[in-house]
C-alpha cells in the first residue's frame, strides 16, 4: 500500500484537488447552461438561448483551463524525480496522458533515446479498477507504429522502443500479455 500511496501522493495535493474540483464545478455549470439554452430555443426564446449558449461556452473554457492547469502541475510534480527517458502519468485523465506521451515520444526521439519508459500504473486508482491509461497508450503506440514491452519488474511500466528495434511487442501483444497475467490489475486514474 505504501507504493500505491506514493504513486498518488501528488494527486492528493490540495492545489491539484482544488483545480480538478473547479473544473468539475465549471463542467456542471456548463451542462446546465447548455441544457437551459436548448430549452429556451425550443420555447422560441432565441435571444435567451444565445445568451445561455455563450455562458455555457465560457464555463467550458474555464473547465478546460482548470483541467489544463491541473494536468500540467501534476505531470511536472510526478516527473521532477524521474530519470531521463521516463515519464509518470499518474493523476492524468486519459486524453491528457495521450497528449503528454505524444510530446514525450517526440522529445525522446529528438534526444536520440532508444526507449521511453512510461509509467502507466497498475490500475489501482481507477474507478472499478478498470484499466484506461494503459490501453490508450498502447493504442497510441500502434498509431505511432512503435513496439513495446512491459517492464518485467513492474507491470505498471510500458517500455516503448523508439527506433522500432529489439524484441518489443506491438500493442495487441502487450494487451494480450496484460489479460493473461493474473497479477495484473492495471488501471490508472
Amino acid at each position: 500500500m505504501e507504493e500505491q500511496n506514493q504513486d498518488m501522493a501528488n494527486a492528493q495535493n490540495s492545489y491539484y484537488v482544488e483545480l480538478r474540483n473547479k473544473a468539475i464545478h465549471e463542467g456542471d455549470l456548463m451542462g446546465r447552461a447548455f441544457s437551459a439554452s436548448k430549452q429556451a430555443y425550443a420555447s422560441g426564446d432565441g435571444g435567451r438561448a444565445h445568451d445561455l449558449s455563450v455562458e455555457g461556452k465560457e464555463h467550458q473554457r474555464l473547465k478546460e483551463q482548470y483541467n489544463d492547469q491541473a494536468a500540467q502541475w501534476i505531470y511536472n510534480e510526478n516527473n521532477k524525480v524521474q530519470a531521463r527517458g521516463t515519464i509518470d502519468l499518474h493523476g492524468l485523465y486519459v486524453q491528457e496522458s495521450i497528449e503528454f506521451t505524444e510530446r514525450a515520444i517526440q522529445n525522446a526521439r529528438q534526444q536520440g533515446l532508444p526507449e521511453l519508459r512510461v509509467i502507466v500504473g497498475k490500475g489501482n486508482h481507477s474507478a472499478s479498477h478498470v484499466a484506461k491509461i494503459k490501453p490508450a497508450i498502447t493504442s497510441l503506440m500502434q498509431k505511432e507504429n512503435l513496439t513495446a514491452h512491459l517492464d518485467r519488474h513492474n507491470p505498471g511500466v510500458l517500455v516503448i522502443l523508439l527506433q522500432g528495434q529489439g524484441t518489443g511487442k506491438n500493442s495487441r501483444e502487450v494487451i494480450g500479455d496484460l489479460e493473461k497475467d493474473p497479477n495484473n490489475d492495471c488501471v490508472v486514474m
